[in-house]
């Protein structure tokens, strides 16, 4: 399975993130292109456990985190559609500075070659091991590049 914490992985990432264009449609969901890059920077500086997170589980995930972690990295299926986001990762802003959401997203990407945040608690998913973290990190990533066709 793919996994940021790959080297070869990164760089598809991050050459499929120098390829988003302003004018890209979403092929689903509410955001535009610019939205998706934000929300992108600001889930990945949450792994990263940049700007002093506060982790908490919410409920629904204290009784099916576990179970739907499981599912979500056994295999090399992509993830579903529309799935909803924690409120705090809403861009709400339609318009801003694409080429820097695109530079942040790619050193972001870049920084896991030496990820350490050991204290990382997925609302929903709960405590993840760093291959979780891994093959999770890869297909949040790789979900929001489909959802713009790249």
């Amino acid at each position: 399975m793919k996994t940021v914490f790959d080297e070869a992985t990164r760089s598809e990432l991050i050459r499929r993130i120098n390829s988003l264009q302003e004018n890209k449609e979403a092929q689903w969901g509410k955001m535009n292109v610019y939205q998706m890059a934000k929300h992108c920077n600001l889930w990945d500086e949450w792994v990263h456990g940049r700007n002093n997170p506060i982790y908490i589980r919410s409920f629904l995930g204290r009784i099916f985190g576990k179970w739907a972690l499981k599912n979500s990295v056994k295999d090399d299926t992509p993830m579903q559609r529309n799935i909803p986001t924690s409120r705090d990762l809403v861009i709400h802003e339609k318009s801003g500075d694409l080429c820097l959401q695109k530079k942040k997203w790619t050193e972001l990407v870049s920084a896991y070659a030496h990820y350490s945040n050991p204290a990382f608690v997925h609302d929903f998913f709960g405590k993840m091991t760093q291959e979780e973290i891994g093959i999770f990190a890869y297909k949040h990533a790789d979900h929001h590049l489909r959802q713009f066709s790249c």
